[in-house]
Parts: C-alpha cells; sequence; structure tokens
C-alpha cells in the first residue's frame, strides 16, 4: 500500500513540476505581450519621425494615453508613450520601447491605479515603481520624474484608501532625490466633500473627459513653468 502512494506522490509531484498542475504561488503580474500591437506601433511611428531631445515623456495607462499633450503643452518638446491599462511591470517590460530609447529632460508618469485596481498588493506596485526608478536614474542620471497622483473615480470608490496610501508612499519616498516630484493632480479632480466630482469625467466614471484634462493641463502648465524659470526645462 504504501508504494501506491509513493507513486502517487511522485506523478503529482511530476506533473506540479511540468506546469501541469496549478502552481501554488503563480504570479499575479498580468501578461506583458497583451500590448504588442500598441507597442508595434509606437516602434514604427519611431522609425519613421525623429525623437526631440531634451523631451518631456509622458509615459503610463490610459490617463496618460487620452491626454492630448502635444496640444496642451504645444511650447515644449513633447512625447507621449501612454497605452491604456498598462501595469508599472508593463512599463517594466516594454522599458527599451517607451523610455530607454529616448533622452527626456522630464518623465511625467500616471500609473500604478489599474496595478492596485486588479487586485496587486501595494507593497509589490510600489517595489515595481522604485525598480523602474532606479533604472531610469542609471540610464538618465540628469533626467527629472515626475509622478501624478492616482485620481479618484466613482468608479473605484472600494479602492480609495489604497490609492492615497500608494500616493503617500511616493511622495515620501520622491522626497529622498532632488530629481523626483510629485504634482497632486487628484484633488482638484475632487468636490468639497472629497469625493471624485463626476463631472470631470466620461460616462464610465474612470477617464477623464476635457474638462478633467483642462485641470491636470493647467496644473500641469505651472509646474512646467517653475521647472523652465530654474533652467530645468528648455521650450522648442
Amino acid at each position: 500500500m504504501k508504494s501506491i502512494y509513493l507513486i502517487l506522490l511522485l506523478v503529482i509531484l511530476t506533473l506540479g513540476t511540468a506546469g501541469l498542475l496549478p502552481a501554488q504561488n503563480q504570479s499575479d503580474i498580468p501578461d506583458p505581450t497583451r500590448f504588442e500591437q500598441e507597442i508595434n506601433a509606437f516602434e514604427q511611428w519611431d522609425t519613421k519621425n525623429s525623437s526631440p531631445k531634451e523631451s518631456i515623456l509622458f509615459v503610463g495607462s490610459s490617463s496618460i494615453n487620452f491626454w492630448n499633450t502635444a496640444e496642451a503643452f504645444s511650447d515644449y518638446p513633447v512625447i507621449n508613450r501612454g497605452f491604456g491599462g498598462s501595469h508599472i511591470s508593463d512599463l517594466l517590460h516594454y522599458y527599451d520601447q517607451v523610455i530607454g530609447r529616448f533622452d527626456p529632460s522630464l518623465i511625467v508618469f500616471y500609473c500604478g491605479e489599474n496595478d492596485i485596481a486588479s487586485g496587486l498588493n501595494s507593497d509589490k506596485v510600489f517595489d515595481g515603481y522604485k525598480e523602474l526608478l532606479s533604472r531610469i536614474e542609471q540610464d538618465f542620471p540628469n533626467t527629472h520624474f515626475l509622478y501624478i497622483t492616482i485620481k479618484p473615480s466613482s468608479s473605484r470608490l472600494e479602492y480609495t484608501e489604497p490609492f492615497t496610501e500608494f500616493n503617500h508612499w511616493v511622495k515620501t519616498f520622491n522626497k529622498t532625490n532632488d530629481r523626483l516630484h510629485y504634482i497632486d493632480l487628484a484633488t482638484p479632480l475632487t468636490n468639497g466633500n472629497g469625493r471624485s466630482d463626476d463631472s470631470f469625467f466620461v460616462d464610465d466614471l474612470l477617464h477623464l473627459n476635457e474638462q478633467g484634462y483642462e485641470i491636470w493641463s493647467e496644473r500641469m502648465a505651472e509646474f512646467l513653468k517653475t521647472m523652465e524659470e530654474s533652467g530645468q526645462l528648455v521650450k522648442q
């Protein structure tokens, strides 16, 4: 009888090692290849167009992708490499295509919201954020980095606490380096009760509408002007 149990145990272990049984610690990081089409489009564009030097590089998820940054900041050399639904892990996977190939003076970053809303542990998301910063600092030691706070939205009310917590972690961490910046673009989207103002969002109550982006652009323009006055940015 013992021999039968031993044989069954060996079979189970063999199947698990071969990947035929569910892994006990299966990664919760989404498959980055779901964005191959978007990344290929970026690569096609970049092979046919030159990239401005000392640019402002906008990277992140749909909030960056849907932001008409070229029009909003037409006085500056702008590159937009946002792709909707992306996680920080996706930016790390496609780092060379969306960050590494450019020579930015400032990287404007909005990402992490989808990560947390998908159920990823905030600590793990924060580790990814620090890993991305470490890689950027190694490749671009003179480049400034601006973190945009995760925005509130009625469609993701249940994540208000982890979003706020993550923003706080980043704000504290970014104070450790003069080239790391933090801008609160979440509060301007709220009403007097601290809840998200739905008038700044499209029907899905997740993505910003034109009025919401006007708020973001105005606040961002103020930040860019401050950097320009200090000699850290140049206009086109």
